[in-house]
This record gives structure tokens, sequence and C-alpha cells, in this order.
């Protein structure tokens, strides 16, 4: 082996370069690489690392060649580069096709590979468009309750859709906020996003009603908030049914990890847009989103998250803050660390113990989450899979 990389991204193997052995010894002008290297938001700093390398061993031309595309769950990201005799990179489009005839006699350094939230943004984007393109499918829907993680959906879809192709259903209930409708309302205007507005009031007095006899005595708790989700969804998958807009998810990588959506209601949805971008990544892209233009109101940003399923509900009443849930899901996720890790990392037990056993009891509800656009190295989903029946 001539070169073993020591330290690769999380969640993939070592490389190992043997083949550049045997190419070292040939009679080679250039190297040709086919590939089909799939998109994670840190891929590209480690895959042009790993070509530099590759280069600086060989001292010839190296023409790589990337897939561009997404099916599914998964999304390449295109990014092809040639590396000249001189070691300079000439960088062809992310995220989209590109033919190009070149001399690499007179090729000479152009473009960059692309920093990580931007890449993130153009990579959702290409997951919804081929999506819907490749499906055949022409709009979507999507439920809008003044938080992050329905604002982020709602442009990102516009953006790979047209503003004219997505409908927003504002759905308040008896707990929700006077400024959360205003934020989504603000936020259709600003995006030219058509929207109707319907009070879930009355179904979920009606559930209330209907269920009295039996729970009688028995005070309000977490049934009472899932009616309301699945409320919701049901009016969402009516609207689908009836006018064929396909509905997006908008629960994200902190909340599918931990369980903290519900069946049949806020986890309805054919694809989950974000359910591989942690809660403060979401945030991070709508600060990007918001880079040149409010798209996103600021209030929408600024707010305390909350599901508004009960009085003054908070995220937090029932999740560590997300800085710190985010940082231990990635250690549990990503670089797949036990407790004992953990703790090693700094982690305070009791919360190391909380979120681990909430990641690992919740994998029957992912089992049943609609598939996400993988952007991660280490997604949930078709391939990566915890036994529901297990004892540890």
């Amino acid at each position: 082996t001539t070169e073993t990389d020591n330290q690769p991204s999380p969640g993939k193997p070592k490389y190992q370069y043997d083949i550049l052995q045997v190419n070292k010894t040939l009679p080679v002008d250039f190297m040709v690489n086919i590939a089909a290297s799939p998109y994670s938001v840190f891929q590209h700093s480690y895959r042009y690392e790993v070509l530099t390398r590759a280069f600086n061993f060989l001292e010839y031309p190296i023409i790589y060649i990337n897939q561009v595309g997404a099916n599914t769950d998964l999304i390449f990201d295109g990014g092809s580069v040639i590396f000249t005799k001189n070691g300079e990179k000439h960088f062809l489009p992310f995220f989209e096709e590109s033919h190009k005839t070149i001399n690499l006699e007179t090729l000479t350094q152009n473009g960059s590979y692309l920093e990580p939230i931007e890449s993130l943004y153009h990579a959702l984007i290409l997951g919804i468009r081929h999506y819907f393109a490749k499906n055949n499918f022409k709009k979507a829907v999507i439920g809008l309750s003044g938080g992050i993680d329905s604002a982020v959906v709602a442009i990102l879809a516009s953006h790979a859709l047209g503003s004219q192709q997505v409908h927003c259903l504002l759905m308040p209930s008896r707990f929700s906020s006077q400024h959360s409708i205003d934020d989504a309302v603000e936020l259709c205007h600003r995006n030219q996003l058509s929207y109707d507005i319907l009070s879930i009031e009355q179904p979920f007095i009606a559930f209330e009603q209907s269920l009295q006899k039996l729970f009688q005595h028995l005070p309000n708790d977490i049934t009472e908030e899932n009616i309301q989700a699945r409320v919701r969804a049901i009016y969402l998958m009516a609207y689908s049914n009836k006018f064929g807009n396909i509905l997006l998810n908008t629960s994200n990588k902190s909340e599918m990890a931990v369980g903290y959506g519900t069946l049949y209601g806020d986890m309805c949805g054919a694809i989950a847009v974000i359910g591989d971008v942690y809660k403060t990544q979401v945030y991070e892209l709508a600060r990007f989103i918001n880079k040149n233009h409010e798209l996103i109101p600021i209030n929408i940003i600024n707010k305390v998250p909350s599901a508004e399923l009960r009085p003054n509900q908070k995220d937090s009443d029932s999740l560590p803050e997300y800085n710190l849930l985010d940082s231990i899901l990635y250690h549990i996720i990503e670089m797949q660390l036990t407790i004992p890790d953990l703790i090693k990392q700094g982690f305070a037990k009791d919360v190391a113990n909380k979120v681990y056993r909430m990641v690992q009891l919740n994998e029957y509800k992912r089992y049943q989450a609609a598939p996400v656009l993988r952007v991660s190295s280490k997604a949930f989903g078709y391939g990566r899979r915890i036994p529901l029946v297990k004892k540890f």
C-alpha cells in the first residue's frame, strides 16, 4: 500500500491507494476516474483532498468525472475536476450537468469546491427537483406553521419547483400564537407562495367530545397534542388527494433522531426534505437563504422553537437545547460513539444516557417515516436500521 488516508470523514472507510502504486509504474499520460460519489455535507473538501494527494503521488494529470442527479434519497453532486500537469484544478459545475471539451496543454485554474452550507442548499434543491421531475410530479403542498423548519422547506421547494408550484396550508389551533400565523403569512407574501388558512379547532373539539366518555377524569397529555398533529395531517393529505400536490415533510434530523414527532401526524409526507439536517443546520440554512434578501422573516429565525400544541410550550421543555442535543446526536450517529465514549468527550452522564436511549427507542417511528434526502455520512433510512425488537 502506497498511502493510507488516516483521517477519513465520519462514517467513511479508509482509502488505500494500491491502484496508484500500479499506475505509477506504467507509461501513463493521464488518469480518468469515472465516479458515482454521493453527496454529503463535508464530502467536497474531503474528496478533493484525496484527489490532490493522488495527483501529488502520480505527478500527471487526473480527470475526475462524477455523476450528477438525485434518485429518491441519494444525491450526486457532480463537481467534476481536472488536475492539470502543473497541479492546477479546473472545476466543472456542481449540481448540474455539464459538457466540456478540454485541452490538457492549455487548461488553466478555474473554480473551487463549495462551502458546506452552500453545497447543502443546492443539494436539497436538486433532491426535491429530481424527486418531482423523475416521478412526473408537478406541485407541492406544505404545512406552514410559522416555525423555522417549515419555512426553510417552503423556500427550498419554491426554489426547486418555482413558487407557483408550491401551496401552503396554515392550520392554527387554540394554542397557535398570532405571531406564528403572521410570520407564516408574511413568508408567503415575500416569496409569492399561495396559501390557505384552515383552523383545526372544529375537528379538534369534535375529537375531544367523541373521546370524552372514554377519557373522563383523565388529564390532558400528549394524546391531545398528537390529535392536533394528526388533524393537520388529514387536512394536508386531503388537499394532496384533491389537487394532486405532493406533501413535503418538514421534520428535521434532530427530531427524527429522538422521536420528537407524531406518527401519522407531522411525520406524514412523501419525502422528508430536511430529515438528514440537524436543527442547528436548519438555522444555518435559513441565514444562508437570507444572505442577499430576507426571504424568511427574521422573527421566524429568532423565535424560541415550539410545537405550539399546549400553552407556553417550548421544545426545550422536552429536549436539551439544540446546540447541545445536535452535538450529542452527531457523536452518536455520525461518529458512532457509545455512552462511555460520550462521557469521555465531556458530555454529562445523565444527558448522554437520555439522548442515547431516545435514539434507540424511537427507531419504530423512523421505520414509518418518509424517506429522507441524504446529505450526511450517516442518514436514517434503508441503509441504517436498528432492530425494532431488541434487548440490551
